[in-house]
């Protein structure tokens, strides 16, 4: 299902071939490369995200309309380096002026595993004495942190970061093109307790099979971030433009010299204009929590999809039975802890109950930590997708619960 429409010029060899790595939360990769091929980019599936090589307006592209990855890198160099005289000697031949403006400063984050150079603060000390000398400007780190974390203040954002990785003696420097988090898409201002990562909630909805033409039911909806993400796939909305007029976050990439910036508005045009008017069917949030339930109306007026959502206050035995089938995809609890799974029976069986006393013919994908819980609901349940949410192991299930 191509779920973008964007200006096949991106695609033209308007510059040499660079090679770039949208880093995805892990298990999310199979989805970030299938939204690729939706761009007309072939990506090669890699541990922790997809890679691949062309022009600088595939970046473009990417980086407007992925749903499920965190940021796109750019690779600057790779070399192996077993001593700091290497490193050094390695580091005076990289070429830092066309990733970093003339405002704004350089920070690194940098990780050592399995090398023989493994003090991580020594590393770094390196690269921020040849970045720094070689640009004339101060440079920060970032303590080593993963690159889907989202560590980063909005004024560090304005400073380049560059993504250092050694591995088994090789180093391999890249240039953060994102700046903020690509899961940062502006409209969430208001959560919930244990609030769901918008990346997440898109690769729920993707790897689900739900079609914007069907129905879509979170009960259990707190800020409305599955609801939300649904009426920006339905509208072909892409993530960076989620707000009442579409006009495009911004990125650390429209900072670096060679920017261009007639062919990125070229590549927006053509995304505002492939934007449906509304959505083609209901796309509906209810939670018991009435404060729940206000933060995602104003999440989704922030985004711009107000009229294509609906919000109500209702417990999951208020749901009503419906006269058209449709999806119910959620994030229930997890109930980490065991008193808390106890707790939660209840709430799972009801959620079985709803199927088959009233969405019989529905069919359901739920966000599962816990399979005890999930055989409260019924089944049986196919796995579509297994990744993390805030640390937890989670699996993405689908079924028809109610069809027994």
């Amino acid at each position: 299902m191509t779920l973008a429409t964007h200006d096949p010029r991106a695609l033209e060899g308007r510059d040499t071939a660079t090679t770039f790595f949208a880093v995805t939360a892990p298990g999310l990769e199979e989805l970030v490369a299938a939204e690729l091929r939706d761009l007309d980019i072939a990506g090669v599936v890699e541990r922790g995200g997809v890679s691949w090589s062309g022009p600088l307006g595939t970046m473009y592209l990417a980086s407007l309309h992925l749903r499920t990855a965190s940021r796109i890198l750019v690779r600057v160099s790779e070399f192996k380096a077993r001593s700091f005289i290497e490193l050094e000697r390695h580091l005076r031949r990289i070429d830092w002026t066309p990733f970093v403006g003339s405002s704004g400063g350089v920070r690194l984050r940098v990780t050592s595993r399995k090398s023989r150079l493994y003090h991580q603060g020594a590393i770094e000390e390196r690269f921020a004495r040849e970045i720094g000398g070689a640009l004339g400007m101060e440079v920060g780190t970032s303590g080593g942190r993963r690159d889907d974390e989202d560590d980063s203040s909005d004024a560090e954002n304005e400073a380049q970061l560059f993504v250092v990785r050694f591995h088994r003696d090789r180093c391999l420097v890249s240039a953060d093109s994102s700046g903020a988090l690509l899961h940062r898409r502006g409209y969430r201002r208001a959560v919930a307790r244990a609030p769901l990562r918008e990346t997440l909630a898109a690769a729920v909805l993707l790897a689900s099979g739900w079609t914007p033409d069907q129905p879509l039911l979170d009960p259990l909806c707190g800020s409305g971030t599955i609801p939300i993400e649904g009426a920006l796939l339905a509208r072909r909305i892409p993530p960076p433009m989620a707000n009442p007029t579409h006009a495009p976050r911004g990125f650390a990439f429209q900072h670096w010299p060679d920017f261009d910036p007639s062919f990125w508005d070229r590549i927006v045009g053509a995304a505002r204009a492939a934007i449906r008017h509304d959505a083609p069917a209901a796309l509906l949030g209810s939670d018991r929590d009435a404060g729940a339930i206000e933060a995602a109306w104003g999440n989704a007026r922030r985004a711009g999809v107000e009229a294509d959502v609906h919000f109500d206050t209702r417990p999951l035995s208020a749901i009503e039975a419906t006269p058209t089938k449709g999806w119910l995809i959620s994030n229930p609890p997890y109930g980490v802890r065991v008193g808390e799974r106890r707790d939660l029976r209840n709430l799972y069986a009801s959620l079985g109950n709803l199927f088959r006393s009233r969405l019989s013919d529905w069919n359901t994908a739920l966000i599962a930590a816990d399979d005890s819980l999930l055989r409260e609901v019924g089944g049986p349940f196919a796995e579509v997708l297994r990744t993390r949410n805030g640390g937890i192991p989670v699996k993405v299930v689908v079924g028809r619960p109610g069809s027994r």
